[in-house]
């Protein structure tokens, strides 16, 4: 019996390796990297929820292979076995474990759960996102440059009139998605000065600094979508009418701790494209930031591709394209970007379209 086991854990070690996993691919169960210190604490709860369970489950098949193997009955043996029933240490003991895993899974649970939610009243960015079938837009409201606080223009309305009421031929109004409600309803959307829009032939870059606290205000135009990005390890959803749905629509994030490039996604079924709902984080440094910001606020009729030239970053997304499934890092599109190295090659920048 204890040949077959070793055997078998002989060959569990050897499927292991022969996939090519490091040690920490294997401890990470399948999730991504985390790009966050939040993101790094929901890793640690997963990875120790994990082998919790693993555990628990090796106990039980343990002893349940146990009783197949010992216990069971014999040639010619036709009495039952030692009846264990209404032993109540016994029962107590089986009923007590359950509840004592709970509340220590309970309690980590709790002290991550309060950690990813924190929230202080200086963040050094914020970003409006506003989510509509099917794209996103992002707005600066506010941002650290230059080592000062530079607030932006913002205002709040309505731009998608025709998705909130229509007219039909004899006169009767049409609900939209907003079932018809009135435009003064629909206030709570914000509009900033610098802002990206996707499209249908442009996936919306957000750009972020690293090493800084950054702020998202949610927001839906139209029906309910999820903004998430995988590498920050959890998703929020984005509800139309925040306040009369009592929700939450604000988060942080302590900081990105590395440059880069990652995919965003709705993670909410919102209709019929919602699938090719994509976005993408671009992660540059501080610096970087700073020059970004400023050529935004400088140059208002420039594009979000033209800002992100002039600090030599690729102008279009490396991880994604428009109306597409795939992530281009895993190499499924043609035009395979590396999300870990977005500058442009033989790029200098010019500091003088920064003044």
């Amino acid at each position: 019996m204890i040949k077959r086991f070793g055997i078998v854990a002989i060959l569990a070690v050897g499927a292991v390796v022969m996939t090519g996993c490091s040690g920490d691919e294997i401890v990470r169960f399948g999730w991504p990297v985390g790009v966050t210190p939040q993101a790094e604490s929901m890793r640690h709860l997963w990875t120790w929820s994990v082998i919790a369970a693993l555990l628990m489950g090796i106990l039980v098949w343990g002893l349940i292979f146990w009783a197949i193997t010992f216990h069971r009955q014999k040639e010619g043996q036709d009495e039952f076995p030692r009846q264990t029933a209404y032993n109540v240490p016994l029962e107590l003991t089986y009923t007590a474990i359950p509840f004592v895993i709970i509340a220590v899974l309970f309690y980590f649970t709790v002290i991550v759960q309060n950690d990813v939610e924190k929230k202080t009243n200086d963040p050094k960015v914020v970003v409006d996102v506003t989510a509509f079938q099917w794209n996103w837009k992002f707005g600066y409201r506010q941002a650290e440059v230059n080592g000062q606080e530079k607030q932006f223009p913002s205002t709040l309305g309505n731009p998608f009139d025709l998705q909130v009421q229509q007219d039909t031929h004899d006169g009767e109004p049409l609900p939209g998605p907003a079932n018809g409600r009135d435009d003064d309803i629909r206030n709570y959307l914000r509009f900033d000065k610098i802002e990206t829009v996707g499209s249908s032939t442009e996936i919306p870059i957000l750009v972020l600094p690293t090493d800084q606290r950054i702020q998202f205000e949610l927001a839906a135009a139209d029906v309910v979508h999820s903004f998430w990005v995988p590498e920050f390890l959890f998703k929020r959803d984005v509800l139309p009418f925040p306040e009369q749905n009592h929700t939450d629509n604000v988060f942080q994030i302590e900081k990105i701790e590395r440059t880069g490039a990652f995919v965003g996604r709705c993670a909410e079924m919102c209709g019929t494209y919602h699938s090719m709902m994509n976005f993408e984080v671009r992660a540059v440094s501080p610096q970087d930031f700073d020059r970004y910001i400023t050529y935004r606020d400088t140059h208002p009729l420039a594009t979000n591709a033209q800002a992100l030239e002039a600090i030599c970053q690729q102008p279009e997304s490396v991880v994604t394209v428009p109306f597409d499934t795939r992530r281009k890092s895993n190499g499924t599109a043609a035009a395979t970007g590396d999300p870990n190295n977005t500058r442009l090659s033989g790029c200098t920048i010019k500091e003088s379209d920064f003044q």
